[in-house]
């Protein structure tokens, strides 16, 4: 139950990523197919073909200790780029209101600490709240800083982000709440919050005086209108990006999963505090890679093409799977959240798909985790990951539609 875990469920096993209990699950069972593994969130569009040279260009850096908060070129690059996206120019301080990390990861992870640091003396446990399914990341950090991990559920009668007039109403939950973590575009269901949801939220925040922390990793990827972003909420009102931090990277972005570049943007009070923290246990990015993710920053002929890939892949499984398992195009993001209640729940499917296909998907129920009343809102469904070629996605799929015959 969320209420028993603490850090000492990271080193007993309570807790496992999802990827170790698949494994686990389909230990010793041979596919029934030739494999197709659609796990892992893991970009394989083309990256920006320039990156290489560009760490080449800076590789004298390596021979120096690099600044925790980033260059001055890699900030206003990001800064830059917030103020074409989200219509914000001018609007973001790169010296105070930007600090870079290694991938959103590590930025979502460390901020847990000086969030729940601002949060002692309150009545009972530190609490940080967490959409459900949720990033592990976001449960790393609430156990490593001693917070009590809270899931708000988002299920389909929520539309898929939780329910904030429900939490509202639990001002005694709200009153020792350390930090919120939402994730839009949502990972795993893709849906997408709306500019009065984030306000919503911030209000929340700001009367309670705990920080949201918006995950904006999948942003870039998105079937409509592009998601409206924290940030551009936060600006048009009297305080700005009080109480806010939003956490963006490459990896999905600009398909360099493996540069590991991220970063942090809004409140600039807590991002002082949480560069302090950063400077006491935190890793620098290696200089030639904050070169090198200043120039992508800059660059979004590869992100428009990107994002015509996914399309492509979403076409496929528009065509393949039609409304089966529940299926509606995802508003963003590159994930398939797929209903399997009728052939058992989200395990079972995952470990039909692997004997008789050798298909390989994420139960949901991995992905979340049960709740005080009994229910993990993932159990129905299977995750599917959009990351191969639009071929291999639709002969993926074409098995996937077969598990219940």
């Amino acid at each position: 139950m969320s209420h028993a875990l603490t850090l000492a469920s990271l080193a007993d096993g309570t807790i496992l990523s999802p990827f170790s209990r698949l494994r686990q699950l389909l230990d010793g069972i041979p596919p029934g197919r030739p494999p197709i593994d659609l796990t892992l969130g893991e970009p394989r569009e083309t990256m920006p073909a320039f990156v290489a040279a560009k760490i080449t260009e800076a590789e004298a850096l390596f021979a120096k200790y690099p600044p925790i908060r980033g260059s001055d070129a890699l900030r206003g690059a990001i800064a830059d780029w917030i103020g074409r996206r989200f219509n914000l120019a001018g609007a973001v301080d790169p010296a105070r209101e930007i600090l870079p990390c290694n991938g959103s990861r590590e930025g979502l992870f460390y901020a847990a600490f000086p969030a729940v640091g601002r949060k002692q003396g309150v009545d009972g446990r530190p609490a940080i709240l967490m959409c459900n399914p949720f990033y592990q990341a976001y449960l790393g950090g609430a156990l490593a800083a001693g917070a009590e991990p809270v899931f708000l559920n988002a299920t389909t009668a929520t539309g898929h982000l939780p329910d904030l007039d429900a939490l509202a109403a639990d001002t005694a939950l709200l009153a020792r709440t350390a930090a919120l973590y939402l994730c839009s575009p949502a990972n795993p269901q893709g849906a997408v919050a709306d500019a009065a949801y984030i306000a919503r939220a911030l209000d929340l925040a700001r009367a309670y005086d705990f920080l949201l922390f918006f995950d904006e990793c999948y942003s870039e990827i998105y079937s409509g209108p592009p998601p409206v972003g924290a940030l551009e909420v936060a600006a048009r009102t009297p305080d700005r990006f009080r109480n806010l931090v939003v956490f963006n990277s490459l990896s999905k972005r600009s398909n360099l999963p493996g540069l590991r570049s991220g970063f942090s943007a809004g409140d600039a009070g807590f991002l002082d505090t949480l560069f302090e923290v950063r400077n006491l246990i935190g890793p620098q990015m290696p200089g030639p890679t904050q070169h090198a993710s200043a120039a992508v920053w800059a660059e979004e002929q590869h992100v428009t093409a990107n994002r015509r890939a996914y399309a492509a892949k979403y076409d496929v499984a528009d065509a393949a799977l039609g409304n089966r398992f529940g299926y509606v195009r995802p508003a963003g993001g590159f994930f398939l959240w797929l209903d399997m209640d009728d052939i058992g729940g989200g395990e079972n499917a995952a470990l039909t798909l692997w004997k008789r296909f050798g298909v390989k998907v994420i139960p949901g129920a991995y992905l979340a985790r049960t709740g005080a009343d009994g229910t993990n809102p993932g159990a129905p469904y299977v995750r599917v990951a959009l990351v191969h070629d639009a071929a291999t996605i639709g002969e993926a799929l074409e098995r996937v539609v077969h598990v219940s015959a």
